[in-house]
């Protein structure tokens, strides 16, 4: 073992090199809870192939006692089961770091580096000697080198133990061998291993409240919290377990007390168009209604989006991102439909995004998104990705006020119809671009209209005149800006909330970036680069993006797509010189790094000569440490594929 070696406690990134279908991601999932029961926060991700067995899985838990949720980029300790990628694994430890392998079979000198310190545990040797049925060698041999990493980072026994006994409750014949197998990996550390790491875990209390959850599962909460009745869905990874969610939480809370029955509708449609149909026609009927999908089944959509924007009718759609175009990287993280929800279907059309950065946020901004559906009678599209949608965060508790009350927006009773003199379906009455709207059977004989995608006059009418036409589609903007005053407002972060004017340079950025971009920012901070930040939430811009970005001279917009489609967004709508707007890109398919983000923002400081505050040109980030190369073939995930513009 080399005698240079990296030091830490509770703050390291341990990463999991797994195949597809060994039974590893629960074992990696109680390794990673380990730490949150006492009481350390964890970040960790999925990072999975598109096959259901035999490519290369990774699983990467960042531990970190001051709270960090993002991914901070390279690892300190890789705990390697798969033969497939050990150069690439092997090359992506930090020089000082830890490699754990299964040192049953010896391995020469050349599959190490000297500047890495190899720890083997003969994990197949021992399963081998106690136990007989060869799938269950393979699954125990996930839990046998948890209990090796808990005895060298000195995780609490009796916590792992716990878990194993809540996990396997009511299941002995699993429990009882998982729990020998724990103590075996832990017994053969505490054995053969002592003091093998530098790494360690210690009891903290900075979890608090939090609670840990995937960002699919609060949106489907989400919804059924904001009113949803009926969801329609066609199978899509990484959006098929909002619907599996909703339809769990349904069966819980949207049961008739009284006389059992289902107050709601979950329909598997035949693909994304039916899909999108059926909950377009719930939304006129009156229901709050939802699909939940990603990129190919937008594409498949945007015809019936064109029908509801137009037509104006009420609809919430999820797009959980992943790389694309066609399809693309389907088990891989990205920001790349900003522009095709946006614009969505032919014709000028704009529609209303939103974006939350984290479970939390997925839970207020489903609910949010039915009433913004409701209000601005039109398509809301709430944009989360595969990061925040598949993957586990610590966050804030989701608030549940059984006194709140659906904004049911602008729908006209039997009495107000009865009252009326006369009614349009697409008057704008009120100059906020919004009409008012009746339900079916509201009454006997006012308040029917003919609902159409062709043009029309305000009476609901057919039409081909041009004047019909340029008013109904200049309502449709005023009824943009008045969304503006809707959505989540942007959130500004100053590098100094005292300072009288705000700092030069500022990022911005949105949605599953905000964890790595609050290292980031840290991380230049302390090299004398402050920066502000301003975290877009919803689209259309509120007048905050336009101030923020005319009160900075030096701006990068950081995002996860190859195209920077939200610069783009933000030079087409608010009218900004592109040369303001500095992009920073990732979109490789894993989640952003705060490593990536710190080291483009200041390279391009330093390429520019910018000097924050009067201080001298900022220095570079410093990179992690000159690794072997890997040979060719599967690439475990890296932090720093992308492109700074």
């Amino acid at each position: 073992m080399t005698t240079k070696r990296i030091e830490a406690v509770n703050d390291f990134v341990v990463q999991f090199a797994n195949v597809n279908g060994s039974g590893s991601a629960s074992a990696n999932e109680l390794f990673a809870r380990s730490f949150l029961r006492m009481g350390v926060p964890v970040s960790p991700r999925n990072i999975f192939p598109s096959n259901i067995q035999g490519l290369p899985t990774w699983y990467e838990v960042r531990v970190t006692e001051r709270g960090h949720l993002g991914r901070r980029g390279g690892v300190d300790l890789m705990v390697a089961m798969n033969p497939q990628t050990w150069d690439a694994d092997l090359a992506a430890i930090e020089s000082g770091g830890y490699l754990l392998y299964d040192s049953t079979r010896p391995l020469p000198p050349s599959k190490f580096r000297d500047d890495v310190n190899a720890i083997g545990v003969p994990l197949t040797e021992m399963c081998n000697a106690a136990y007989d049925d060869p799938r269950e060698r393979q699954l125990l041999k996930n839990i046998m080198y948890v209990g090796a990493l808990a005895a060298l980072l000195g995780l609490d026994p009796a916590v792992v133990a716990e878990l194993i006994g809540e996990q396997y409750r009511g299941k002995e014949k699993l429990l009882t061998p998982n729990l020998d197998a724990f103590r075996k990996g832990w017994r053969y550390a505490e054995e053969n291993l002592e003091n093998a790491i530098g790494l360690r875990a210690r009891r903290a209390a900075q979890v608090g409240e939090r609670i840990f959850v995937d960002g699919n599962s609060a949106l489907a909460l989400g919804f059924v919290y904001g009113g949803a009745t009926v969801c329609a869905w066609y199978p899509i990874t990484p959006s098929s377990s909002v619907a599996d969610a909703f339809t769990k939480y349904c069966a819980k809370l949207r049961i008739d007390p009284e006389t059992g029955e289902r107050r709601y509708a979950i329909v598997q449609a035949e693909d994304e168009l039916a899909a999108v149909g059926m909950v377009i026609g719930a939304g006129w009927n009156g229901a709050r209604a939802f699909t939940a999908t990603s990129g190919p089944g937008i594409s498949l959509m945007t015809e019936f989006i064109g029908l509801a924007y137009f037509a104006e009718i009420p609809v919430t759609i999820v797009d959980v991102q992943r790389g694309g175009p066609s399809t693309g990287m389907p088990t891989r993280t990205q920001q790349s439909d900003l522009l095709a929800c946006a614009y969505a279907s032919h014709g000028d059309t704009k529609h209303v995004l939103l974006f939350p950065e984290d479970p939390h946020e997925c839970f207020d901004f489903a609910a949010q998104a039915l009433d913004l559906a409701d209000r601005l009678q039109t398509p809301v599209f709430v944009m989360t990705d595969l990061d925040i949608g598949m993957n586990q965060r610590l966050c804030a508790p989701l608030a549940w006020d059984d006194a709140r009350r659906y904004d049911r927006g602008k729908v006209m009773r039997a009495d107000e119809l009865e009252a009326a003199a006369d009614f349009g379906r697409y008057l704008d009455v009120d100059g906020d671009g919004i009409p008012y709207r009746t339900l079916p059977g509201a009454h006997p004989t006012k308040g029917a209209y003919f609902t159409r995608g062709t043009t029309k006059n305000a009476w609901a009418r057919y039409s081909e005149k041009g004047a019909d036409y340029v008013e109904n589609v200049q309502r449709l903007l005023r009824k943009l800006e008045t969304a503006k005053a809707l959505v989540p407002a942007a959130v500004e972060r100053r590098a100094d909330a005292s300072a009288a004017s705000p700092c030069p340079i500022g990022a911005i950025f949105y949605g599953s970036t905000s964890p790595a971009m609050a290292e980031a920012v840290e991380s230049l901070q302390a090299i004398g680069c402050p920066i502000d930040t301003l975290r877009v939430r919803a689209f259309p811009f509120g007048d905050e993006v336009a101030r923020f970005i005319e009160t900075h001279d030096t701006l990068f917009v950081v995002e996860q797509n190859r195209d920077a489609q939200l610069r783009m967004m933000l030079v087409n709508e608010l009218g900004v010189d592109p040369a303001r707007l500095r992009p920073v890109l990732h979109y490789d398919g894993t989640p952003i790094t705060a490593r990536f983000i710190a080291g483009a923002i200041a390279k391009q400081l330093a390429a520019g000569n910018v000097r924050p505050l009067g201080r001298p040109a900022a220095p570079a980030i410093a990179s992690a440490p000159a690794r072997a190369k890997p040979k060719e073939g599967s690439a475990a995930p890296s932090a720093a594929r992308g492109r700074v513009a």
